[in-house]
């Protein structure tokens, strides 16, 4: 049986600034010491994948769950496709995915945690992070878009961060059946 479409909103942020009160750091907590930020180069399809459907998986991320192999193995190994995950004590934590494939522009293409590390101040580290690699590039922009479906403290968490709404939408979102 086919899944009815699900109404949302979709609000679309940008920066044309570096932010000056963006800095990352880790949560203040002993037993996250261990906790490091690391860049994939040309990772495996299916890691990708288990990140992308772990973390969205609350949030019906479905975009890249309808691609194949070869369609997603060619954005994620893009060059220009700068993909960041959060590791706590060993263990993937998160992931920010930085597309630089426009001109002069960055989008922050998917950025999350996985459930075990949500409310623990990681978000917080994971998008100052992304921000401050992305403006380390020549941009103009950084962007990003975020739904009604996902985390509510997603969009909150942008604009304290410095993106700043210039767009919505109404949509519907296919889930997968």
């Amino acid at each position: 049986m086919t899944k009815p479409p699900i109404p949302i909103t979709i609000t679309k942020l940008e920066m044309l600034a570096r932010p000056s009160h963006v800095r990352p750091h880790l949560p203040h907590s002993g037993e996250h010491t261990r906790a490091m930020l690391m860049r994939l180069d040309a990772p495996p399809v299916h890691f990708y994948r288990y990140l992308y459907n772990t973390v969205g998986n609350e949030y019906v991320w479905v975009a890249r769950r309808r691609m194949d192999d070869a369609t997603l193995g060619a954005i994620v190994r893009d060059a220009r496709v700068e993909i960041f995950v959060l590791y706590v004590g060993g263990t993937p934590a998160g992931y920010a995915a930085l597309d630089f494939r426009s001109r002069n522009e960055a989008e922050l293409a998917y950025f999350g945690l996985l459930p075990d590390f949500i409310g623990q101040g990681f978000g917080t580290f994971l998008l100052s992070s992304a921000i401050d690699i992305a403006w380390s590039k020549p941009i103009e922009r950084l962007w990003v878009h975020t739904n009604t479906l996902d985390h509510p403290r997603a969009l909150p968490l942008y604009q304290k961060m410095g993106f700043v709404p210039y767009a919505q939408e109404k949509a519907e979102l296919v889930p997968l059946d």
